[in-house]
């Protein structure tokens, strides 16, 4: 009962006439940028982070949070219109979107893809009122090494997941704990990577790190490899579903949250491998299962629906226990930062009112979405058009006044191009981001609390195992790290018994 009249407080706060604006600018702008390929919801946040220095944080959070899920729509909406994912999350959208949409029923792609973003996130957002309150007074009782191990736990898993390799992650997430360990150390005072100057003593602003990985790093990618050509959309109708495609698509909407929000929530979850699996449970679960690869819409319906729900998952472990599972909550982290406000157990008691009304707002965005997106689709189709010299121009503009507003240092621009060619780089060489920018966020919390839980423990090592949460989430950290190595072992015994029956049945024969 605590949980709902605090939500009811916060429908009072999210309904108010501003707030109201700002989650249509934010849901309007999100669409809008996650329609254009390259540009998602996390790049889309980095570049406003400067621009809502003026706002007070509800308005600020409320406007991100549209954003986010606009921005998860949008991509899904140029993923099946183009066969171009705006971003990660609708890669899998384009596998059974594209298909119908060429075959003449986009429109009906396009209204799956709508309603089961809508689903998903009303499903995912009741979630996150379930638990989020749960799992906060439970991270309480939380100490330093548990806080530690559970940040091990976060490079462990973020490294694990993205990127061609295992050890790509690492080198990103490496690059990422170099810049956090730039500027003054916060016990001994001794200035660390600063070359003497005094500008670097305060460390490199977050907000700089995340501009210049996504936004510059990416506008030069996209510079070097500048195709003149630009995709022509597919003419779309007013999305709608008929009886068939109901029938079809209501299961799908339901069963793509469940799959979501659990990895969303967990540390290096994101949208990208329950989006896989929803539509790999979907294919096994279908009455059609010939059409897939040719147009199914349960294919459709049923990712969107666990991206969706996945966005409401990041959002229990970033303002619970203040751990960043996606590029966007790492950026919305950075934001939480940059007002003063430190997201963890205590969040939901210091600052109630800017919680419930944001996760109030959530339930308003999902209105909003659907009102919004259903006629507007084939305005958005016509955004594909926008030439990319002019597209990325801008974003290089806004990115470095947004640099400059943080600090007023022309220093901050010579940074923020030298994070941009380190984030250039990293795309070059197959680096995923998200461990670099995760590295700079948490780096220096991982620090403090592995220094705290020394100091408790004088010096000694068992201070890091000493509870029985950070052993259990320890051992986790144990099996991904092993798991590649037990699955290619049971490969092996598996081959080896199959040779070996082969063998005898054929001295049998």
């Amino acid at each position: 009962m605590d949980s709902l009249n605090s939500l009811i407080d916060g429908f009072g706060t999210a309904l108010t006439p501003m707030n109201l604006l700002w989650a249509a600018i934010g849901v309007l702008l999100g669409t809008a940028i996650g329609v254009l390929p390259g540009i998602g919801p996390a790049m889309a946040v980095a570049l406003l982070l400067p621009v809502t220095y003026g706002l007070d944080p509800t308005g600020a959070f409320i406007m991100f949070a549209g954003i986010y899920y606009g921005a998860m729509f949008g991509g899904s909406t140029t993923s099946i219109l183009l066969n171009t994912p705006g971003e990660s999350a609708a890669v899998v959208a384009a596998i059974e979107g594209n298909p119908m949409a060429k075959s003449g029923r986009g429109a009906q792609a396009l209204a799956a893809a709508a309603i089961g973003h809508f689903a998903g996130g009303m499903i995912g957002t009741i979630l996150l009122v379930v638990l989020a309150p749960t799992v906060a007074s439970l991270a309480i009782g939380i100490g330093a090494p548990d806080y530690f191990a559970i940040m091990v736990l976060a490079f462990i898993a973020v490294t694990s997941v993205l990127g061609a390799s295992r050890i790509r992650g690492i080198a990103s997430l490496l690059i990422g704990l170099t810049i956090g360990l730039v500027g003054l150390d916060q016990m001994t005072g001794q200035q660390r990577l600063t070359f003497g100057s005094l500008q670097l003593a305060d460390g490199v602003d977050v907000v700089i790190v995340a501009v210049g990985l996504f936004a510059i790093g990416e506008a030069l990618w996209v510079a070097a490899h500048l195709r003149r050509s630009t995709g022509k959309p597919i003419p779309v109708g007013r999305p709608w579903l008929g009886r068939t495609d109901l029938k079809r698509t209501w299961k799908p909407w339901l069963r793509g949250p469940v799959i979501g929000f659990p990895f969303g929530a967990i540390p290096a979850g994101g949208a990208e491998i329950p989006t896989f699996l929803s539509y790999v449970t979907e294919k096994r679960l279908s009455r059609h299962r010939d059409q897939f690869g040719k147009g199914a819409i349960e294919g459709v319906a049923g990712p969107e629906a666990a991206a969706s729900a996945s966005a409401a998952g990041t959002l229990v472990s970033m303002l619970t226990l203040g751990l960043p599972t996606t590029a966007v909550a790492a950026v919305m982290l950075a934001a939480f930062q940059q007002y003063g406000i430190q997201p963890g157990p205590l969040l939901f008691e210091r600052e109630p009112e800017l919680v419930w009304g944001l996760i109030a707002s959530l339930f308003v965005g999902m209105v909003l979405l659907l009102a919004l997106n259903l006629p507007l689709a084939p305005v958005w189709a016509k955004l594909l058009r926008i030439p990319r010299p002019y597209l990325y121009a801008g974003i290089l503009f806004f990115a470095a006044v947004g640099a400059y507003a943080v600090g007023g240092e022309s220093l901050d621009l010579v940074i923020l191009l030298v994070i941009g060619l380190i984030g250039f780089g990293m795309r070059r060489y197959g680096l995923p981001v998200l461990p670099a920018v995760i590295g700079v966020i948490l780096g220096p919390a991982a620090e403090q609390q592995l220094r705290r839980a020394l100091q408790i423990s004088d010096g000694s090592v068992t201070g890091l195992v000493n509870t029985s949460f950070s052993v259990t989430v320890y051992v986790i950290v144990v099996l991904i790290v092993a798991w590649p190595l037990i699955g290619r072992l049971i490969g092996r015994r598996r081959g080896g018994r199959n040779a070996a029956e082969k063998s005898r049945t054929v001295s049998g024969g």
